[in-house]
């Protein structure tokens, strides 16, 4: 007997703004192709992809969601597809990052209500940037406000003619029973358990759909010079051979199709099931890409290849600890195997496959090319490393690196106990390892936590204190002031204390002036006569590092300084390393005490990307934080950069107000650039 032959895999992720419809999207898929019994519901907090009770209790998605399903198309061919949920509000980019990393496709998910918002403006970027080909879904269109006709307008004017619609609704709002297929002009009527049969075409949609059949059909034959010749020629294309030339298109980001459904009532979801199947590129078509030293290289899906896999998600789970996400690049993975992390070095031993959907695990016997797995306790693989079978060209290959996203949003944790404090480093290690868009920040006595919003940040805390029992109160993040010595100054530090039994005596002469902006500290050495014997010196200069960052009058470290001594005095029984270290810590203060200091503020370096139209906003935003704008440049797609230097007392909060000013599409990058002098009025006390 002929052995079935294996579904073909598809990785998709669903991207676009919050509360598009993409988790009722998610769940309607996986009903209708029998994976679950019934549809869940967002409101209550039902759903397969949102099942975290940080994400049930907000209605939104805050982490990448996973929920693979098998779909068979008119053809009889049936499909492996794994579907990527993703957060569509700005503080969880990261998600989107990683769904990007292992997806053959992007389904940008567009309300009929809300139209084209700031999150679609977002999602379209970042699968252009990934070089990830585009669909785009048109979805709620039963609901009331929806007009599948203006947002498609909207999509043409945001995004341009690469949007190619393949299907027109039969009525909006409670009126939308159907769907027009405008490649074969046939018309579909779905039944109240979203299943459709043919239907007649009503007249205002029948000439409809027959004007934008000969525009698409010209559209789509335009890319291919044969095909085109013979349409001009007489010769219509069929139905099959404009989705052959279409899922090129598709592959190539020449045309993005549009189709439109709903998630509530199941209307057009199977033909979105088909559509994505037939269009989307197969691995085959889209060689997974990884890094052979600084030369990047392809990487062909061969299940009988040397084993190569991508850890592309990490989850932590309270009941088995740590498990990895990843996608098969080349080869065949089993329980048991023995592999390498290609960038720790670490072997891990793969002890049982699973697939995930939201939080069930199902067992997976194998797991060839092109499919996405998950693995626990695969503790030396990080998210964005590669697992290479020893012995194969795969171990000298790294993934290529994720996007950066710098935390623009932080906030300083102070462990609530003993306990606390203990585990918060390894519980902070394991959250970062979860979400590589937060980091930690232990310089100083306090640990800071960044990352890309006050909500980002909040649900961080959250999980922190579910997952792994740690609490923390916060505050915000103290500005690093510095000071410096306003003027040159001699000082003379003494310690004598020569009572009764060993004492204590050193003196040292200090000359302190101030230096250039940005220098740091300068020790010179010049002592003569042995006034102060060289094997006190070093204790002189440690003395002097010790006082500055006790901090000066003001209390802030001391910077930008020059401290030379001179002269002193020391004792042939009482001196010692302690007396000259206390003397030159006294001789410092005396001469900041005596000269007083100027207090350093902390500039930042921003970067602002932002619409044009926000841009005048924004640039008097900044010039109101005390801002130096330094350049602008304009980009493609209608948006800015701004580039400016601020004070970073100006911008704590600023990415929550930036998000305000452009609605929601103004994204920020922030670096330390130099410190400047501190106005007297803003100087803290």
């Amino acid at each position: 007997m002929d052995q079935a032959p294996s579904p073909a895999v598809r990785t998709v992720a669903l991207l676009g703004a919050s509360g598009s419809g993409k988790t009722t999207l998610t769940e309607a898929l996986l009903h209708r192709a029998g994976t679950i019994p019934r549809a869940g519901r967002v409101e209550d907090g039902t759903t397969v992809s949102d099942h975290e009770p940080e994400e049930i209790a907000r209605g939104i998605s805050l982490a990448l969601g996973v929920a693979p399903f098998r779909w068979q198309t008119d053809d009889g061919r049936t499909y492996d597809v794994t579907l990527l949920d993703t957060p569509g509000y700005l503080d969880f980019a990261g998600a989107v990052d990683a769904a990007l990393s292992a997806a053959d496709l992007a389904v940008i998910v567009v309300s009929a209500v809300d139209g084209v918002q700031a999150g679609t403006h977002l999602a379209w970027r970042a699968a252009g940037e990934a070089g990830v080909p585009r669909l785009v879904v048109v979805t709620k269109e039963d609901r009331a406000r929806a007009d599948f006709h203006r947002v498609l307008a909207q999509l043409r004017d945001a995004f341009g003619d690469v949007l190619v619609p393949l299907e027109l609704p039969f009525g909006d709002e409670t009126a939308f029973t159907g769907v027009a297929d405008v490649l074969s002009e046939g018309g579909y009527v779905y039944d109240a358990d979203g299943r459709h049969h043919d239907g007649p075409l009503p007249s205002g949609v029948a000439e409809e759909e027959h004007r934008l059949h000969e525009s698409v059909t010209e559209d789509i034959v335009a890319h291919d010079d044969d095909q085109l010749e013979r349409y001009l020629a007489g010769d219509v294309p069929s139905v099959a051979d404009l989705e052959h030339t279409l899922a090129q298109e598709v592959r190539d980001g020449l045309a993005v199709p549009v189709l439109v459904a709903s998630g509530t009532t199941g209307v057009g979801v199977d033909r979105l099931a088909d559509l994505v199947c037939e269009l989307c590129p197969g691995p085959g078509a889209r060689p997974a890409t990884v890094l052979a030293g600084d030369v990047e290289v392809q990487v062909a899906p061969d299940p009988r290849g040397p084993t190569l896999v991508h850890a592309f998600r990490t989850v932590a789970d309270p009941f088995v600890g740590q498990v990895t996400v990843l996608r098969v690049l080349s080869g065949t993975l089993r329980p048991g195997d023995r592999l390498v992390n290609t960038t720790t070095r670490t072997e891990e031993r793969v002890p049982g496959l699973f697939r995930l959907r939201g939080k069930e695990h199902t067992p997976l016997d194998v797991a060839v090319a092109g499919q996405v797995a998950a693995v626990a306790k695969l503790t030396g693989t990080p998210t964005g490393s590669l697992l290479a079978a020893k012995g194969t060209p795969g171990v000298g290959m790294t993934a290529r690196p994720a996007r950066e996203r710098p935390g623009v949003y932080a906030l300083a944790l102070d462990p609530v106990t003993q306990s606390d404090d203990d585990r918060l480093s390894a519980a902070l290690g394991r959250l970062v390892a979860e979400d590589p868009t937060l980091t930690v920040d232990r310089t100083g006595e306090r640990t800071v936590l960044r990352g890309l919003g006050d909500t980002h940040l909040a649900v961080a805390l959250e999980r922190l204190a579910r997952v792994f029992g740690v609490h923390v109160t916060t505050s915000p993040v103290p500005v690093g002031y510095r000071e410096t010595i306003a003027k040159p100054v001699e000082a003379e530090g003494k310690v004598k204390k020569q009572s009764g039994g060993h004492g204590q005596y050193a003196v040292v002469q200090l000359r302190v002036s101030p230096l250039p902006p940005g220098s740091g500290f300068e020790f010179v050495d010049s002592v003569v006569g042995g006034a102060i014997p060289r094997s006190y010196l070093p204790a002189v200069e440690r003395g002097v590092r010790e006082a500055m960052a006790a901090g000066g009058p003001h209390g802030f470290p001391v910077v930008d300084v020059r401290v030379e001594v001179y002269d002193g005095k020391a004792h042939s029984v009482d001196s010692s390393d302690m007396a000259f270290r206390t003397a030159a810590a006294v001789g410092l203060k005396e001469a900041l005490a005596a000269a007083g200091t100027v207090v350093l503020e902390p500039v930042c370096r921003v970067q602002i990307t932002v619409p044009t139209s926000a841009q005048g906003d924004v640039m008097s935003d900044l010039s109101a934080r005390r801002g130096r704008i330094t350049d602008t440049v304009s980009l493609d797609g209608g948006e800015v950069v701004v580039e400016a230097t601020v004070p970073e007392a100006e911008l704590q909060r600023y990415v929550l107000d930036l998000r305000s000013l452009t609605g929601g599409r103004g994204s920020l990058v922030v670096a330390h650039d130099h410190y400047a002098p501190c106005p007297e009025h803003l100087t803290p006390a």
